[in-house]
């Protein structure tokens, strides 16, 4: 196995103990911090992501036997990330009280727009820069997910993002996500508004009595959707109430560029942002494995239902999780993908890890008394 380098402490403490960098792998780190190590080695096996060289360490390490793949330009973005991102880095360039100012100058804007231009002009350079970045985002939601010191019981809340504050459907969502977190899962949602924005922000007050986060929703709905424009920003109030409230439970958020134009929300603490929405989608499925909740929502979520089912139905990750579709009415009637998930689940392990409910409470026992088990086909 490679061993992973992603801060000049790590590199220093590694040339400390070593004498080779055989099977290192170095992202986005600045090299001229260990010149001298470096100098005095060969760099064969060794592999740099858009790490910062001088010439003479450079030639050092092409001429020696390292791989190097260098930054490329002109990008809003940097393809060799080494973490996830944070809502205040893709709100840099946010103007509070210029609500515009979130779809035309934020880090986020720049680069969806740099993304749609990339798609018209069909550039080479930008796409592979896309995949890289999307790769760099996977390895950085392993290194979250998959820390053995920190194990996290990941649940994922799909739904739409029309979904309006101060709706009965939004304040459920976000007592479930709160409710959840207070028995040690860790949330997860698209990172959008919404329905995403209520599971986020549940999870955020997960530390904090219920009736903060419902005072907290009064004062949301005074702006329900982002797209509405007025004295109030939508964005404006989520920060005062993020701030208000500080020391938030953590939560993921999994958003993609594809929807740019929706913002992300500022409640979720670690965001893994894909340019790619198929990766995104089908990824945030399977690191749910301990149990998926479908809130109402448009063609994206009637899909996602169906992507985990097939999940379920094929033991993909070698287990079977719980689905909860909330909303009887919704899942029944307006989108009738009820009688189909049951049709199909017939005869399988996952017909008993299937439920439709109403109530909060209901879905936060289902969650809890379905705990995933090992696919037997």
């Amino acid at each position: 196995m490679y061993i992973e380098i992603e801060s000049e402490a790590q590199l220093l403490a590694l040339l400390n103990a070593r004498s080779d960098i055989q099977k290192v792998v170095v992202q986005a780190v600045d090299l001229r911090v260990a010149k001298t190590q470096l100098l005095s080695m060969r760099a064969e096996g060794g592999v740099f992501l858009g790490c910062q060289f001088d010439t003479e360490l450079l030639t050092h390490v092409m001429s020696t036997g390292g791989t190097v793949f260098p930054e490329l330009p002109d990008l809003e973005f940097k393809p060799y990330r080494a973490s996830l991102y944070t809502a205040d880095e893709l709100l840099d360039g946010y103007v509070k009280g210029n609500a515009e100012s979130l779809f035309t100058t934020t880090r986020d804007a720049r680069i969806y727009r740099q993304f749609q231009e990339s798609k018209s002009e069909h550039s080479l350079v930008d796409a592979l820069a896309q995949r890289l970045h999307d790769h760099a985002i996977d390895d950085a939601l392993d290194d979250l997910l998959g820390d053995p010191q920190k194990p996290r019981r990941v649940v994922a809340i799909m739904g739409g993002h029309a979904m309006r504050r101060g709706d009965d459907a939004y304040r459920d969502v976000a007592r479930m996500a709160r409710r959840l977190t207070t028995k040690g899962y860790f949330l997860a949602s698209g990172g959008g508004p919404g329905a995403m924005e209520a599971t986020n922000l549940g999870a955020w007050f997960g530390p904090r009595p219920e009736e903060e986060l419902e005072r907290a929703i009064d004062r949301l709905a005074l702006v329900p959707t982002f797209r509405d424009r007025g004295d109030l920003s939508w964005q404006d109030l989520a920060l005062e109430v993020r701030d208000a409230s500080s020391g938030g439970a953590e939560s993921l958020g999994v958003p993609t560029w594809f929807y740019g134009h929706e913002p992300v929300n500022v409640f979720s603490t670690h965001i893994a942002k894909y340019f790619s929405n198929s990766i995104r989608e089908d990824g945030l499925l399977a690191l749910a494995r301990h149990g998926v909740i479908f809130a109402p929502g448009s063609a994206g979520t009637v899909q996602e239902v169906f992507q985990d089912a097939a999940q379920n139905h094929y033991g993909v990750f070698g287990d079977v999780s719980p689905m909860v579709l909330y909303g009887s009415r919704f899942w029944k009637e307006e989108k009738p993908a009820w009688s189909l998930l049951q049709a199909l689940s017939r005869g399988r392990q996952y017909e008993k890890m299937i439920a439709m409910e109403d109530d909060v409470d209901a879905i936060v026992r289902f969650i809890a008394d379905h705990p995933r088990v090992a696919y037997q086909p």
